[in-house]
């Protein structure tokens, strides 16, 4: 079985300052552009049998600047924040001492972006693991998506039988790969937040 190769994009000015970012299309600052570029070395020898990347454009971008010639998927996009879009945690606890985006999840905001838990975005990791499965079972080779922090720690979860709720446990940076496989037919991280 292939492994599952798992790219957070690259930095943006909100990944910097740590606003939540879902669905506002927010492009790479410089420092991203060179996070992304600089994974290019690692795929260059590569023939990933699938790559998927999440439709908004810091993906699409570090898919490209790496060398990665990908699909888009709806189902990629980053977890819906909803009223908490732009905002960062820090400012949530102001009002909200305690709040997790975990166990929490987030108001509805305007602009058609009504929010998601956990749990949904658990259903969409559970589609795009669906969708790779046999694409990983006839290993040959990678299946690679490019995606969102808090969803692919989400999808993490999912992979490793967990519930969603704990893609809290995987602290994921930017411009990094991560190695989802197998192990003695076991689910396993065989490696997480590397850089070249």
């Amino acid at each position: 079985m292939s492994d599952l190769l798992l790219v957070r994009h690259g930095e943006t000015e909100w990944s910097a300052s740590g606003r939540h970012t879902g669905r506002t299309d927010v492009p790479l600052t410089p420092a991203g552009e060179e996070q992304a570029a600089s994974l290019a070395p690692r795929f260059r020898d590569m023939e990933p049998a699938l790559v998927l990347a999440s439709p908004l454009r810091r993906a699409v971008a570090t898919a490209e600047l790496a060398g990665l010639p990908a699909a888009t998927d709806p189902d990629l996009c980053e977890w819906d924040y909803g009223g908490y879009e732009g905002v960062t945690t820090a400012d949530i606890r102001r009002t909200r001492p305690h709040w997790s985006l975990w166990t929490d999840g987030v108001p509805p905001g305007g602009d058609g972006r009504p929010g998601e838990d956990a749990a949904a975005v658990g259903a969409r990791a559970d589609r795009v693991l669906a969708r790779v499965a046999p694409v990983l079972a006839e290993d040959r080779g990678p299946a690679v998506l490019v995606a969102h922090g808090h969803f692919l720690r989400v999808l993490t979860a999912r992979y490793l039988g967990l519930p969603p709720q704990d893609g809290r446990l995987f602290l994921l940076r930017t411009g990094t790969v991560s190695a989802l496989s197998t192990e003695h037919g076991l689910p396993v991280i065989a490696a997480w937040n590397t850089r070249p």
